[in-house]
């Protein structure tokens, strides 16, 4: 019963899970600013439990399967969401949507193959940074709305998603050229 506990973490990672359809429905419902506004605060308290979720887990020794699970699902999803309907809304282009979703899905089934020979990868600080460049993107983006006299948050949006879309390459490379050797070190024992 351990892999079910709904300890703090877990239950605030499920709230940012639950805020996903929010999100999207504020975005694409309506073209008035006004629900975009709604959106990007939905989308940035969403982001916010990300960072809480970790920090009450680590320092309540919180850490769960469960949580271990769900976190990364839900990170993906509230990203990758929020991406879709910025490329419905004619926000993001796709190629780098599908760019920065296909790299994600990517680097999670690289993490299963490494969890099959006993190795776990780490989230790296390259990825991190492409994490918090992507969330600030995505609310640009959101912000830029239907509003067109906002021009520089979309400008700024896109610049940060093609940025994104960079430094998502780049891990991902990262990861994969990592995992090698760390297969190669273990395979070596």
């Amino acid at each position: 019963m351990a892999f079910f506990e709904m300890n703090l973490a877990n239950r605030i990672t499920t709230v940012r899970i639950f805020l996903i359809p929010l999100i999207v429905f504020f975005l694409l419902y309506s073209s008035k600013y006004y629900m975009h506004l709604i959106a990007a605060l939905i989308f940035g308290i969403a982001s916010l439990t990300d960072i809480i979720d970790g920090y009450i887990a680590r320092n309540r020794n919180q850490i769960t399967t469960l949580g271990k699970l769900l976190d990364p699902i839900a990170d993906k999803l509230l990203t990758s969401s929020a991406l879709i309907s910025l490329v419905d809304l004619q926000k993001a282009p796709a190629w780098i949507v599908v760019l920065i979703i296909g790299r994600d899905f990517c680097i999670d089934g690289l993490r299963s193959i490494a969890a099959t020979q006993g190795l776990v990868i780490q989230a790296s600080t390259l990825a991190k940074y492409k994490t918090v460049f992507e969330i600030i993107a995505i609310l640009l983006l959101i912000l830029a709305g239907a509003n067109q006299e906002i021009i520089y948050f979309y400008n700024a949006g896109l610049g940060l998603i093609f940025f994104t879309a960079v430094i998502s390459v780049i891990s991902g490379v990262q990861y994969f050229s990592d995992f090698r050797k760390s297969l190669a070190l273990s395979v070596g024992k």
